[in-house]
């Protein structure tokens, strides 16, 4: 059964009320919806709380995608002995508010930044404090200054951003944004950035708040990693 993915929807729910549809065999709680984000794209996995009925708590440590389509996700449990949870309960999942929040500040200032050097991309991650992406460069000579300088400017002008899902008629004329064939969830920095990407994004830009390159690597004859922070 797919599970209802809410955050690909609105990214701020931060809990939802959900039904246990099943067990899998390393424990993981199967939902008919949720908020938590499964670690996917350089994303890491939400972490929380399911809280049954009669007032019970079982701490989650992650969630993942249990099928190469990625439609349904498990809910790994930090602890699977006592776990007595039935198919056809209902509890209510809460994600880690502050944590999803980073994460979704730096995911943003990684599109900006991906925006500020318009070189493929064939690495990245998001952390809570930090974020990097590998760009194919093959000269060197990036400037963490000014790399710096122009994020901020795209982060102080508050720009929109939009997440929607790519139509067939788009698909055909922009081939080059998608790898592979389907529906496709864009994220649109209006004005700097558009991209595909199933992670979670503040409303505008000026949500990330400061950040600094705080280095750029060689990691190869034309690849160059750039990391920033939090500043």
């Amino acid at each position: 059964m797919s599970t209802d993915c809410l955050f690909r929807e609105d990214a701020y729910l931060k809990e939802c009320s959900a039904t246990v549809v099943g067990i899998t065999d390393a424990g993981g709680v199967m939902l008919d919806r949720t908020v938590f984000y499964a670690a996917s794209g350089g994303q890491p996995a939400d972490r929380g709380v399911l809280t049954t009925a009669t007032g019970d708590t079982i701490t989650i440590m992650k969630a993942s995608y249990t099928d190469p389509a990625k439609s349904e996700i498990a809910h790994l449990p930090a602890a699977t002995t006592g776990l007595n949870l039935k198919i056809g309960e209902t509890v209510r999942a809460a994600i880690d508010w502050d944590l999803r929040y980073a994460r979704m500040r730096m995911h943003t200032a990684l599109h900006l930044l991906s925006a500020v050097l318009p070189y493929p991309v064939t690495g990245g991650a998001v952390g809570d404090t930090d974020g990097r992406l590998d760009f194919d460069i093959p000269e060197a000579g990036l400037d963490k200054d000014e790399i710096t300088r122009k994020l901020a400017a795209m982060i102080a002008a508050g720009a929109e951003v939009r997440a929607r899902w790519i139509t067939d008629a788009e698909l055909e004329a922009a081939p080059g944004l998608v790898i592979g064939t389907g529906r496709v969830r864009l994220i649109e920095i209006v004005g700097y950035d558009l991209q595909p990407c199933g992670g979670t994004h503040v409303h505008r830009t000026n949500e990330i708040g400061n950040v600094r390159v705080t280095q750029i690597e060689k990691k190869g004859k034309q690849n160059r990693r750039v990391r920033i922070a939090f500043a």
